[in-house]
C-alpha cells in the first residue's frame, strides 16, 4: 500500500466527475480501495427499512466514496488546488508540502 496525498480532515478540491469544481472536508479515507468520503460531495440515495433511528423508513441521502485520483488538496495560503510532494523534516520524518512551500501536516 502506498502513501496517500490526502488524509482525514483535509480540505480538497474535486477535479472531475459530477461534482467537479466543488470543495469539501474529508470525513473518511479507505487506503486499500484508494477512496475517500468527502463532506457534501457525491450524494447517493438509499432506501431503508424502518428502524429505531428512522422509524418511518424511506429514502436517505448520504455521501458515497470518491476515488482519490479525482481529489487535490487545497493550499492553505491561496485556497486553490495544489499538488504536493514529500519532504523530510529535521527529525527525518516525511511531511507533505504544497507547491507554495507550505507544510500541510
Amino acid at each position: 500500500m502506498r502513501k496517500l496525498h490526502i488524509k482525514k480532515g483535509d480540505i480538497v478540491f474535486v477535479n472531475s466527475g459530477e461534482d467537479k469544481g466543488s470543495k469539501g472536508r474529508i470525513l473518511e479515507v479507505n487506503p486499500s480501495k484508494e477512496t475517500a468520503i468527502v463532506e457534501g460531495v457525491n450524494f447517493i440515495t438509499r432506501r431503508t427499512k424502518p428502524n429505531a433511528k428512522n422509524p418511518q423508513g424511506g429514502m436517505v441521502k448520504r455521501e458515497a466514496p470518491v476515488h482519490i485520483s479525482k481529489l487535490n488538496p487545497v493550499d492553505p495560503d491561496t485556497q486553490k488546488p495544489t499538488r504536493i510532494h514529500r519532504q523530510k523534516d529535521d527529525n527525518g520524518r516525511s511531511q507533505r508540502v504544497a507547491k507554495s512551500g507550505k507544510v500541510l501536516d
